[in-house]
């Protein structure tokens, strides 16, 4: 028997004095985070707050087995937030419709979550129609024209059920019910809404394709509203995808359970007291990167130059050849050797000692 089968769904029960001490450790830990960053200068609340975002899309898609450009993401979301970066590159459609839905989330977070709204980040998701070769339904509730909804492992033949989701029948009434309560004031801490919010949606399943990633979004704007405010600085997804076998554990447990979601909701506070610890490592590479382009103020370096910087800052992919410095920026070999060699002399680049039939280049301690 799954949950949404249980007399009394979706009456949630949870053990109070289990939650509550986990629960306002955690509240305490966001408070301190959001007094820190208000201590800083806006241009690095803006880095901070777009290296989150920028790892919150990466991540939320990563969970389902999907792989994102990042300098395309970083790029969309800083265009869109007016956020001054360098080395702006061209983004595919796929990529501005996710980042579409997560800034409506999280820069909207007080505005009704409606079935239009949910509708068009479906569509956004999926601009295609298409989930890989497969066509789906796009804004609007599955249809169960396919059977039953279930979330399935393994080779064919040998597949294993974690869930089967409600049938396409009931999936009006059961949105509605929960668009109702998403809306409506209660009084819970809205932390603890943000935790069942999340169960509750995945639960229903009521798109083909993306609930997991919409159900993180609906977290996501909830937690804005925990909050209070669109500034977004740490990545529930991004530690999500560092426990996703526990993640998908914990909800197929919780959802072949009772009515009871204590456990759910102990591992959620948990995963979100994680992800605000690794945020001390995110505001580390900002700061660390502000200083870095205060000492670079005072050097001539060129436009191509400058992106190919922000990229090592931003986490380059491998070590940094004349090879891939002239296939990134589409120069020649030639002037790519110029560049590095310009950047060698003013102490910019240094050159690692590691051997290999190619010189690698990193940029020096600060």
């Amino acid at each position: 028997m799954y949950i949404y089968q249980r007399y009394g769904w979706p009456d949630f029960q949870w053990e109070q004095d289990v939650i509550l001490t986990p629960l306002a450790a955690l509240r305490h830990k966001q408070g301190k985070l959001t007094g820190r960053m208000t201590s800083l200068g806006f241009s690095l609340r803006s880095e901070a707050m777009l290296e989150a975002m920028t790892l919150e899309l990466i991540k939320s898609n990563e969970i389902e087995g999907e792989r994102l450009d990042q300098s395309q993401v970083r790029s969309s979301i800083a265009r869109r937030l007016g956020i001054d970066t360098f080395g702006l590159v061209a983004v595919d459609r796929e990529v501005e419709g996710l980042v579409d839905m997560l800034l409506d989330a999280t820069q909207q977070f007080e505005k009704p979550l409606t079935k239009d709204r949910l509708g068009d980040w479906h569509a956004a998701l999926f601009p295609t129609g298409r989930s890989g070769m497969h066509k789906i339904t796009v804004g609007d509730w599955r249809t169960g024209d396919s059977g039953p909804m279930q979330v399935v492992s393994g080779p064919i033949g040998y597949e294993r059920i974690h869930f089967q989701a409600p049938g396409a029948d009931v999936l009006d009434t059961e949105m509605a019910d929960f668009l109702n309560w998403f809306n409506t004031h209660q009084p819970l801490d809205p932390v603890l809404k943000a935790a069942i919010a999340h169960l509750w949606f995945v639960t229903i399943h009521p798109f083909d394709d993306g609930n997991g990633r919409i159900a993180r979004t609906i977290a996501d704007m909830q937690l804005a509203r925990a909050d209070n405010s669109p500034q977004r600085f740490y990545s529930m997804s991004a530690q999500i995808r560092k426990e996703r076998k526990a993640y998908y554990q914990i909800l197929e447990k919780t959802q072949r359970g009772t009515l009871d979601i204590t456990d759910w909701l102990v591992w959620f506070f948990s995963c979100l007291d994680r992800a605000l610890e690794d945020t001390e490592s995110l505001l580390s590479a900002v700061l660390t990167k502000a200083r870095y382009w205060e000492w670079l103020s005072s050097k001539l370096i060129t436009e191509r130059q400058r992106s190919m910087i922000n990229k090592l800052l931003d986490g380059f992919d491998g070590k940094l050849t004349t090879s891939k410095w002239a296939k990134i920026t589409k120069v020649s070999q030639d002037t790519a050797l110029r560049d590095i060699q310009d950047l060698v002399g003013q102490g910019i680049l240094v050159k690692d000692s590691s051997g290999g039939r190619s010189t690698t280049y990193s940029l020096p301690p600060i």
